[in-house]
């Protein structure tokens, strides 16, 4: 089947919509993305031939959103648009996540349920994560914008790593808050959070994919396997 030996990021970048079709299924396409849809699958246990279906029903709708339309974009377009939509918008996430998680960790305590370490993982991540997107800003960027994209083979490396990372710290996130789903009897702030991480999860994976699949793809692209 065509699909199946194609990598993730592929399909990701060719039929809009597939990016929540895969994370519907947990099938990493931001991190992992330069697998075959066959062997992610195999390694998450799932069967590929839904996945195709609906793969193919994706293809043939006309009325798909845009989610394809940076793969068009010039690499200038692409990384204005990287820089406004997450590394602004990221900014302004984890603060206040921060800020929620330890207010419930301050009045939640005492609940078995309560996500204990969750405001110290996020303040990491905030660390990490601001680390990578100024490398980004002050290195990798400039060379794109400036024509010099060819030569980013090195910087493009360290930063699909360091992508990896997040991905790692992410689930780690997702296994401490039992996935990112609140449970009964939560108050309003506890909700929030969750309903907040939720939404910086999608950004930062939706992020990823962009610079992986899409924009990183033209300067050094990744070996499928």
């Amino acid at each position: 089947m065509e699909f199946i030996d194609q990598s993730l990021g592929q399909l990701a970048r060719r039929i809009p919509g597939a990016t929540r079709l895969f994370d519907a299924h947990h099938l990493d396409f931001c991190c992992g993305g330069n697998k075959t849809l066959r062997a992610a699958a195999a390694a998450a246990g799932v069967d590929t031939q839904p996945i195709v279906d609906q793969l193919q029903v994706l293809l043939g709708r006309s009325d798909a959103s845009g989610e394809g339309e940076w793969q068009h974009a010039t690499a200038g377009e692409l990384v204005a648009h990287v820089l406004a939509r997450y590394h602004a918008v990221h900014r302004e996430q984890l603060p206040e996540l921060i800020r929620l998680a330890r207010k419930v960790e301050q009045v939640h305590g005492d609940r078995a349920d309560c996500p204990h370490g969750l405001a110290d993982q996020l303040s990491s991540m905030a660390q990490e994560l601001e680390s990578h997107m100024r490398k980004e800003e002050n290195v990798l960027f400039p060379m794109i914008t400036s024509g010099q994209g060819a030569m980013a083979g090195g910087p493009i490396s360290v930063m699909r790593m360091e992508h990896d990372e997040h991905g790692v710290a992410l689930r780690a996130i997702e296994q401490l808050t039992h996935g990112m789903v609140a449970p009964g009897g939560a108050c309003t702030t506890w909700r929030a959070l969750y309903t907040g991480l939720r939404t910086f999860r999608e950004d930062l994976m939706a992020h990823i994919h962009t610079e992986n699949n899409i924009l990183f793809e033209r300067f050094a692209p990744a070996m499928v396997h």
